[in-house]
């Protein structure tokens, strides 16, 4: 067996016409699939250029959970209790912060110089974390 590549995450949103507008109006990604299922709408975007791997927007409710958890998700997400957490990129850490703060998007960490390069973490509506960074070469 070999694993190849991680092609989608997922992460709960609370409302998820919101988590485009962030997403796609505030990042700066593209949707990837937008399916009604019946049961769950299948709502996926990616980085411009890289569709292989998707992030799925997915709010809590049926079919991987049912009424009773996903209420219990909404609530824990709505504290700020329960959020996932993504790693994004960039070339310019300095020039992403202040282009993010133009736009209103909640910062929690301003660019500082780490070991491994220059990063920053941002929060989206549902308090899902999310660090940028411009990464040093390897080696």
């Amino acid at each position: 067996m070999t694993i190849k590549s991680i092609s989608r995450s997922q992460i709960y949103v609370l409302d998820q016409d919101q988590a485009l507008d962030f997403y796609v109006g505030k990042l700066g990604m593209e949707v990837n699939t937008d399916a009604d299922l019946g049961f769950m709408r299948w709502l996926t975007v990616n980085v411009p250029g890289d569709p292989e791997r998707e992030i799925l927007l997915e709010r809590p409710g049926p079919p991987a959970l049912d009424p009773a958890t996903a209420e219990q998700v909404r609530e824990l997400l709505t504290k700020g209790a329960l959020g996932g957490h993504l790693f994004m990129t960039t070339d310019d850490a300095y020039k992403t912060y202040e282009e993010l703060v133009a736009k209103g998007v909640d910062i929690y960490d301003e660019p500082t110089e780490q070991s491994y390069g220059i990063d920053f973490g941002i929060r989206d509506p549902f308090g899902n974390k999310i660090r940028i960074g411009q990464m040093y070469p390897r080696g």
